[in-house]
């Protein structure tokens, strides 16, 4: 295996990673829940995942030959206050991550270090990735921090339980 495709097998499998977080995740939420704002100047889980799905729709339609803000993307209006239960917000956010997906699936190592634009900005596709998943892996924080708060001692873990450590702990090779 190349660098590149190895590259893009790592970026392709830290995606699914932070999509079955975010859905472990929400998963464990109400309808009312997904729509709790934790502070004023915070956003709920549902505002982050519509958030999310305009920014994976823009920025991986056509990422190739078009700037990654869409001119019909209407950003603000991602962050205004909708009603939508979890089966629609599940779908809000399905359509991101298919988008996402089919785009980073139709790459091969060649496109790495094309030049794409996002905002009028040069990127490379390396670049533009490694931003993407910056963007994702915050705001997946983000839902997941305001998951636990709401859920409180009802939490199921999305990771290693606390004072398990040792348990999940492997020996190194040879040992």
């Amino acid at each position: 295996m190349s660098i590149g495709q190895e590259y893009l097998r790592a970026v392709r499998g830290r995606f699914d990673q932070l999509k079955d977080l975010g859905d472990r995740a929400v998963a464990q939420l109400n309808d009312q829940e997904i729509h709790h704002v934790p502070g004023p100047e915070s956003n709920s889980i549902a505002v982050i995942v519509r958030h999310l799905s305009g920014n994976m729709i823009s920025r991986w339609t056509d990422f190739l030959t078009t700037d990654g803000e869409k001119p019909d993307r209407n950003r603000d209006g991602e962050f205004e206050i909708v009603s939508v239960t979890k089966a629609e917000l599940r779908e809000i956010s399905e359509a991101g991550w298919k988008t996402l997906f089919g785009a980073l699936d139709s790459l091969d190592e060649d496109d790495l270090l094309k030049e794409i634009f996002i905002r009028g900005e040069r990127h490379t596709v390396i670049d533009a990735m490694e931003r993407h998943l910056s963007h994702v892996a915050s705001h997946i924080g983000q839902i997941v921090y305001i998951a636990k708060m709401l859920t409180g001692e009802n939490w199921e873990t999305l990771s290693i339980p606390k004072g398990q450590s040792e348990t999940y702990r492997t020996k190194p090779p040879g040992q």
